[in-house]
């Protein structure tokens, strides 16, 4: 049989020491997972600060003299303000369908930047990855993501064209 220990012994202490750093190591632990949700918040509202600044600033243009520039001039920064908002929601945000819908606004808004751009004849800007997307790292990636682009041009023609075609039926 095993001996009960007496208060005043060493091992008497030890449950109670245990006890304590356990849960002072759940504490620890549970602050550290409180302070991180904290500091993406604070991340996230910073990069939704810089984002919201930029477009306005972006936005503020002097008239050109031609409707169409003009709307195009604000239309844009506009258009990237919302890019910029669905990557930061997309870098810090959990809830799934969020992420699936800030992907959306990121492809969609997007295509409207190219389509007003095309609409003008402006130049188009450079292509980029989609948020989540990852560059083929190897040669035999690369065959299949040069279809990448085709699909992606005929969607934005198609895209172009049925905004063309809206705008013919309003006129």
């Amino acid at each position: 049989m095993r001996a009960i220990p007496r208060p005043s012994s060493p091992r008497a202490r030890r449950p109670g020491i245990r006890a304590a750093l356990g849960a002072a190591l759940l504490l620890a632990a549970g602050a550290a997972a409180a302070g991180a949700p904290a500091q993406d918040e604070r991340a996230f509202l910073a990069e939704n600060d810089t984002a919201m600044s930029r477009m306005m600033d972006d936005m503020s243009i002097k008239p050109s003299g031609d409707v169409d520039r003009d709307f195009v001039a604000m239309m844009v920064p506009h258009h990237q303000g919302a890019i910029d908002m669905a990557q930061a929601e997309l870098r810090y945000g959990h809830n799934e369908q969020l992420r699936r819908i800030a992907q959306e606004i990121v492809v969609e808004q997007q295509q409207e930047i190219v389509a007003m751009r095309l609409a003008l004849g402006q130049p188009l800007p450079p292509a980029a990855p989609a948020p989540d997307q990852q560059r083929p790292a190897t040669a035999s990636s690369a065959s299949s993501a040069a279809s990448v682009p085709s699909q992606s041009s005929a969607a934005m023609s198609m895209h172009h064209h049925s905004s063309m075609s809206m705008n013919k039926e309003s006129q």
